[in-house]
């Protein structure tokens, strides 16, 4: 691989990894486009780490609330009178206005720690029984994807229809909503699905607000790509010697920058609620892809 298109590969995780258009399905097409051959499994998921780098850095704030959350919980600290917003702007709070903050931030992290369990046995499951598939599976996860867009789209449309009020915007996913949000996220593992594309799909099929079903996504993916990494860590000499480390170093770079232009342009779509509008490309991306690459 050369440097050049470890950059090409990179470009297209970051953009592919955060608006729902399947950023494993686009890679495993560019790389049969490429001639690349057979690339070890940690080279993706090397790019995923950085991609994964680009969540951390936008939804610093959030991630840095939910640590010293969880960290209050294991050492049994009371509830901050004081606190800080979204902005950097210290509030404070009531007694039971802290209580209240913390019994939601605790529910967050009881919701993070729920769906990815899900997606870990759904994960597990689907790498031992389906393995390696053609691309015309891809390609069909492709028009799968684009199906679960626009249906989320229709009910979210409906529900506002009939003044159905979904979840607040500062209030967390409940446990049943992070259950059938890990399923959706294990769904997302499938050859050709987007990860990102499902996952928020499916909290607003339960009802999840707009915004909050966006930045659950992203930060529930957190866990599970670690975990990813971590699990293929053993073939780490191999991406050294297949792909070579200038390419893999120029392929993550590429993908961090790359990733954190999709993921602000995507949140802002997401609260417009134009999702759907991806279906437009997927569809005929899937229908090509089955006619001349199947």
């Amino acid at each position: 691989m050369t440097i050049f298109q470890g950059i090409l590969l990179g470009l297209l995780q970051g953009i592919a990894e955060f608006l729902p258009i399947s950023s494993s399905g686009h890679l495993a097409i560019a790389q049969h486009l490429f001639g690349l051959g057979e690339i070890p499994l940690l080279f993706d998921v090397f790019l995923h780490l950085a991609t994964l780098c680009s969540v951390v850095l936008f939804f610093r704030k959030k991630i840095w609330a939910l640590l010293c959350a969880f960290g209050r919980l294991i050492a049994r600290r009371p509830a901050p009178l004081k606190t800080k917003d979204l902005y950097g702007k210290e509030v404070e709070l009531t007694q039971e206005e802290a209580v209240l903050a913390e019994k939601n931030w605790r529910t967050y992290i009881l919701a993070i720690i729920l769906a990815t369990l899900v997606t870990g046995v759904i994960g597990i499951v689907t790498e031992k029984c389906i393995g390696e598939l053609p691309l015309r599976f891809v390609c069909a996860g492709f028009i799968f994807t684009s199906i679960l867009l626009v249906l989320s789209s229709i009910v979210e449309k409906k529900r506002s229809q009939k003044n159905e009020a979904p979840t607040q915007e500062n209030k967390s996913p409940s446990w049943w909503q992070a259950l059938l949000i890990g399923l959706w996220q294990g769904i997302g593992t499938l050859p050709g699905v987007s990860r990102s594309g499902s996952t928020i799909s499916g909290g607003l099929f339960c009802g999840v607000n707009r915004a909050v079903a966006g930045e659950f996504s992203f930060i529930v993916s957190i866990p599970a790509i670690l975990g990813a990494f971590i699990l293929e860590l053993k073939d780490l000499g191999e991406v050294g010697t297949s792909v070579g480390v200038e390419p893999v170093l120029a392929g993550c770079f590429a993908a961090f920058a790359s990733g954190y232009i999709a993921l602000t342009w995507l949140m802002k779509l997401i609260k417009k609620g134009k999702l759907e509008w991806f279906a437009c490309y997927l569809i005929p991306a899937g229908i090509l892809g089955l006619i001349f690459l199947g």
